[in-house]
């Protein structure tokens, strides 16, 4: 299993059962090192952008997640954004979606 890091749609129930066809059970942790920009993939969706900064932090869910939640999610999230793995505040590392500036 594989740890997945949101702090935007996919924490929505609704989303989760129509990716994933079922609500995913999540906990809180934090991203460290980034800050979160609203409306900013779209002018609509949330941006998380790494300041490398450890004041800078990002509260979100991390679910635990399969490889084929993945692959559900990487189709969800399009090509404006990239999959990376991130340690999180917890101690944990999960997969984050971040800018895909190619």
């Amino acid at each position: 299993m594989d740890y997945l890091f949101t702090y935007g749609t996919l924490q929505d129930p609704q989303v989760q059962e129509y990716i994933f066809g079922r609500i995913l059970k999540g906990m809180p942790d934090a991203l460290l090192g980034f800050k979160k920009m609203e409306n900013a993939v779209y002018g609509r969706y949330p941006l998380v952008l790494q300041t490398n900064n450890l004041q800078d932090k990002v509260q979100g869910q991390v679910y635990e997640v399969s490889e084929n939640d993945l692959k559900k999610a990487d189709i969800y999230e399009t090509s404006a954004y990239k999959r990376k793995k991130f340690p999180l505040e917890s101690g944990g590392t999960a997969w984050v979606y971040i800018e895909n500036s190619k």
